[in-house]
């Protein structure tokens, strides 16, 4: 007589985690891009907006509008993967792997153009902007990272939404940072984390079990908070300040 095992819980419920994962991420990515308004609302958007226009060097508008375009980009594929354009989101994807490198070129070139031209127009000193760099530095090494494996796993949509949404994750420390300013750095960080560990719960509350992805990436987001003390180290400074004194 032929046995038949019974279907795993996981493999009868994949019709609800499909449509609860349909609504989940398009919320998530409006989310993270709330968070990228609202650190960047005193110093950028806020003034834009009622102003007008905002006085920065061309290359910092160039990098906040690749920045934005990544968040474009974000909820575009979110979206043309909830309503069920798998082409156009494949199609779309092959120019967002081109638009994730250009994202952490033009994050590099920002990285060391921003703290110098801040000492050029005499705002920052030396020292500021030498601890000003292993801040993005790390954000670039932490996105590129997740992009890089996101693009790896594109043909398994489980693990390559996870690694987008932590490579997006990554950019976002910025804004976070930005937060620092108007609220405690404790409160900053934890909503720095809020995409991922919303996301966490989510896996918890559907699959009943953690994603391997997003318990890894909470760790390596872990470790890349230790750039922070490394910062103002002063076998970084020592670095740090022959690296700003050259460019400048």
């Amino acid at each position: 007589m032929a046995t038949f095992s019974s279907p795993s819980a996981e493999v009868l419920n994949q019709p609800r985690l499909k449509s609860r994962s349909r609504y989940f991420f398009p919320v998530l990515s409006i989310l993270m891009i709330a968070v990228v308004f609202t650190g960047f609302w005193p110093s950028y958007f806020g003034p834009l907006i009622t102003q007008g226009r905002v006085v920065r060097p061309l290359i910092i508008h160039l990098h906040g509008a690749i920045f934005l375009g990544w968040m474009a980009l974000l909820i575009a594929q979110v979206i043309l993967a909830a309503i069920g354009k798998v082409r156009a989101h494949r199609s779309l994807g092959t120019l967002g792997i081109a638009y994730g490198l250009l994202v952490v070129v033009m994050g590099l070139i920002a990285t060391f153009a921003a703290p110098v031209l801040h000492v050029r127009a005499g705002e920052w000193d030396v020292d500021r902007a030498a601890g000003f760099l292993p801040i993005p530095i790390g954000d670039m090494v932490l996105f590129g990272g997740f992009f890089g494996l996101a693009m790896a796993y594109r043909r398994k949509p489980e693990i390559h939404k996870r690694f987008i949404v932590l490579a997006t994750v990554a950019l976002l420390f910025a804004a976070a940072g930005r937060m620092a300013a108007f609220i405690p750095v404790p409160a900053a960080l934890f909503i720095w984390f809020s995409p991922l560990l919303i996301c966490i719960g989510y896996d918890l509350a559907s699959r009943r079990r953690l994603h391997p992805v997003s318990a890894i990436g909470f760790g390596v987001l872990l470790v890349g908070l230790l750039r922070l003390p490394f910062a103002t180290s002063e076998t970084w400074m020592r670095m740090g300040r022959a690296i700003v004194r050259a460019l400048v």
